[in-house]
């Protein structure tokens, strides 16, 4: 039976000290806010850049595109996963949002950036925990990476600017400039993109696969996590005083958020059994479609509302919450796949 790693197995308990950590220090170091203000080159601020590229290098360094033709071989199950990721799951998102968090915006927007992201690294830990067909796992991560650089710009635009006005509900609609999002998906998604990807023809060509999937990897691997604590530390440290004032926020933000993890995951895995896909196939489409990739949506969420937004805070609440929520999945999956 496979199991977590130790930086996994415990990634809640580290957010959560990152947390504490941002709080403490933004409270007993005098000045910490306006230092890392400082630290900016055009509204960009240099050290949460530099952090937010290096999260998401290890998991676009991982995807292997050569797995791609995978998953043409089953147009329907195909169809399934596309339909799922890029159709149901930004709508559900939408909808769970407006629906709890109508009257406060800037907290929809961040949950429903959460549901425009699709998950493309930790998928392929919670699918190998399901014992889920790791080949075609990682065919989709491939699929949805190539996707997300391509039509991530166009989807925040279109779900925060222009789908609330067509379904009346132009209170709750954000103009969003669409060119900003694309910069932002360029410089945090783009850069990290063509670094994994050139990165992993150039290094397996001077040293081989063997070398690039046994050593490299499992050595860069780790900076998503730090990366990531380091973000949660900063902005933290920024926010720490309006967080523990609105600790009510947390919950409001969780509900939409398990409501779409259990419900994309419940949808996907019995769809995938009305479509006779075998079971190892089917965890890996099921997982794909109720993960989400929270970095990217802190990128974004920082690059676009601001280091100080609550849409970058829900950003952050994104893994505390998710986490679990599909270790708890796993467990279902296990369960279901023994009945």
């Amino acid at each position: 039976m496979k199991k977590l790693g130790f930086l996994d197995r415990y990634l809640t308990l580290w957010i959560f000290l990152a947390m504490v950590l941002g709080i403490v220090l933004g409270a007993w170091v005098p000045g910490i806010s306006d230092s890392i203000d400082l630290i900016a080159y055009k509204g960009v601020n240099i050290p949460i850049a530099i952090g937010l590229i290096v999260m998401m290098y290890p998991p676009l360094a991982k995807v292997d595109y050569r797995t791609l033709p995978e998953v043409l071989k089953d147009k329907k199950l195909l169809s399934l996963s596309l339909i799922l990721n890029w159709v149901i799951g930004p709508v559900l998102m939408f909808f769970l949002a407006a629906y709890f968090l109508s009257d406060r915006p800037e907290l929809m927007t961040g949950v429903v950036l959460i549901g425009l992201a699709r998950c493309i690294a930790m998928v392929l830990v919670w699918n190998d925990l399901a014992d889920g067909d790791s080949t075609y796992g990682a065919a989709l991560v491939a699929l949805n990476s190539l996707f997300q650089v391509f039509t991530f710009s166009f989807y925040a635009w279109f779900f925060l600017t222009i789908f609330p006005t067509w379904l009346g509900m132009d209170g709750i609609a954000i103009n969003v400039p669409f060119k900003m999002v694309a910069a932002n998906v360029g410089l945090y998604l783009g850069i990290p993109f063509i670094l994994g990807i050139g990165g992993r023809v150039l290094l397996i060509r001077i040293k081989g696969v063997s070398w690039y999937t046994d050593i490299y990897l499992p050595r860069v691997g780790p900076l998503t996590l730090i990366s990531l604590l380091f973000t949660i530390v900063v902005m933290f440290s920024l926010q720490g005083a309006r967080i523990l004032d609105q600790t009510s926020d947390v919950l409001l933000v969780s509900i939409p958020l398990l409501l779409y993890f259990f419900g994309m995951w419940l949808l996907s895995y019995f769809a995938g059994l009305k479509l006779g896909a075998d079971k190892p196939r089917n965890r890996a489409v099921a997982f794909t479609a109720a993960g989400n990739n929270f970095e990217l949506a802190i990128a974004v969420a920082i690059g676009v509302f601001g280091l100080h937004s609550s849409e970058a805070f829900v950003g952050v609440i994104g893994p505390l919450i998710e986490v679990p929520a599909l270790l708890l999945l796993v467990q279902l999956s296990k369960r279901l796949s023994r009945r």
